[in-house]
């Protein structure tokens, strides 16, 4: 739970991530200028979700983000199409109970690693920023409408809530912009260490996160850090 303190789960939404009923993901919000730890996912050539990368070999994402399988990741760049490098995904690990992924892969890789957070990290009314290459408007097709471009918003923490597996989450409100589409999987930061993972969206004004804090020793003990 957030700060240690006790909250009442709110419902959850539908996944921020592709087949959800049409994209609508950072509406608002603006263009990234800084995340080395940025991973843009690819399911078998097609751009789908967000990622971090957390280790020299370990992306960070969400569990709906890799069922598609033949997982690859432009790690680095804030150009989905262009720069940074490429890596492929060689062993995935889910989490039996929220929606966290850890993919393991086929290379190391230099780049500035997304630390991730501790418990009392993140707090109700705190603003943090989320990341991601989802659609920037409400469209018929999902792939045409996202970014090619890192795009970041602003969101305030609301409370305690779960993501689309049921697992602990953090809920905010729309600040500047809102995730949904395509942004699955990517980061929330708060002070510049990531502590959440896109889950669900209700596109408009709500958005869960993955409490990437209460799963660390799940991470730790898989990826090591």
């Amino acid at each position: 739970m957030l700060s240690a303190v006790a909250f009442a789960p709110g419902a959850t939404a539908a996944p921020a991530g592709p087949g959800t009923g049409g994209p609508q993901p950072i509406i608002g919000g603006g263009y990234a200028s800084n995340a080395p730890w940025a991973a843009r996912l690819f399911s078998n050539g097609q751009q789908t979700c967000s990622s971090t990368i957390i280790a020299s070999n370990w992306i960070l994402t969400a569990k709906h983000c890799v069922t598609g399988g033949g997982l690859s990741f432009r790690i680095g760049s804030l150009n989905q199409s262009s720069g940074g490098t490429v890596a492929n995904g060689v062993q995935t690990y889910t989490h039996s109970q929220a929606d966290l992924a850890l993919v393991r892969l086929d290379r190391s890789v230099s780049a500035g690693y997304a630390q991730l957070g501790q418990p009392g990290t993140v707090r109700v009314g705190q603003n943090v920023q989320v990341y991601g290459w989802g659609a920037t408007s409400q469209c018929g097709s999902e792939i045409n409408c996202q970014s090619t471009l890192l795009k970041v918003a602003n969101v305030t923490v609301t409370s305690g809530c779960y993501d689309a597996y049921n697992g602990s989450a953090i809920c905010a409100r729309r600040g500047d912009g809102i995730t949904a589409g395509g942004d699955s999987g990517g980061p929330m930061m708060a002070g510049g260490v990531q502590v959440g993972v896109a889950s669900t969206s209700d596109r408009q004004t709500t958005t869960a996160y993955t409490n990437v804090t209460a799963y660390r020793s799940w991470i730790q003990s898989i990826a090591g850090v």
